[in-house]
């Protein structure tokens, strides 16, 4: 197979993947790893790929961002098994920040069926606020700002300025993508600083985040793994991901 076939073989296959990964393609067509990525590099100057830590995705893949419904659909048992192994690290009495994220609104859906619960809940979250306002037990606080249509999280300065003038036990933190290099990541940079501030406002940050995400980054970046105590992901990441979270000092937690 000469190279311009090859090229658009892989272009067909990120497109349908959404990734691919140099190793798999080098097993693929029995070519040798460097001739991958010569490949990768080659569709990323026409502008048809982006080259991302171990392979591509399609161009604009950075700046994609997935709505509510969509988010809810993808990988629902994995999202469930990590949402159970979150409610088991609840502060008892304590506070927490519950972030925006389909994994993060399980956590709440959970709290929301524990009739003991007594807690304070900081959110800039709206799904995740109406899920717990009626609940006795929790000491509500919903965080104001400017509303995303998209995630219906709030962003902008209020938000900023309400998270620095807390201190919380333990953050739930959501990101859409994440690399041991670069870090997390997420599309837009006005969720992305209410990230960064909500992390400065935890003293133990608490990563829910399945492991379709490993790998993925993003256009900003908000933290790295330095920032992270606790990554709770499921069973199908990969080693090779794995072990330079833990060498940077995250503990992983596999359910």
């Amino acid at each position: 197979m000469y190279a311009p076939e090859r090229q658009q073989e892989i272009l067909r296959l990120a497109r349908e993947a959404g990734r691919v990964d140099v190793l798999s393609l080098a097993e693929r067509f029995q070519v040798t790893s460097e001739t991958v990525r010569r490949d990768l590099t080659a569709l990323d100057r026409a502008g048809l790929l982006r080259r991302v830590h171990g392979g591509a995705i399609p161009a604009g893949r950075l700046a994609f961002e997935p709505d509510l419904t969509s988010r809810e659909t993808a990988a629902p048992d994995e999202k469930d098994r990590i949402a159970a192994a979150a409610l088991a690290r609840l502060p008892v009495g304590g506070s927490v920040i519950l972030d925006a994220g389909s994994t993060v609104a399980r956590v709440a859906a959970g709290m929301a069926r524990m009739e003991t619960l007594t807690l304070t809940v900081v959110t800039h979250a709206l799904p995740v606020a109406a899920g717990l306002a009626d609940h006795a037990g929790v000491d509500l606080h919903l965080v104001g700002g400017r509303v995303r249509h998209r995630t219906l999280a709030a962003v902008d300065a209020w938000a900023l300025r309400a998270y620095s003038e807390i201190r919380a036990d333990v953050l739930f933190l959501a990101t859409n993508g994440f690399t041991a290099e670069v870090g997390l990541t997420t599309p837009d940079p006005a969720e992305a600083a209410v990230k960064r501030a909500a992390i400065a406002a935890a003293r133990r940050v608490v990563l829910l985040a399945d492991s379709a995400k490993a790998g993925q980054e993003r256009f900003s970046r908000f933290g790295s793994f330095a920032d992270v105590d606790v990554l709770i992901t499921d069973t199908g990441l990969d080693p090779a991901h794995q072990a330079p979270i833990e060498a940077a000092g995250t503990e992983v937690v596999l359910v």
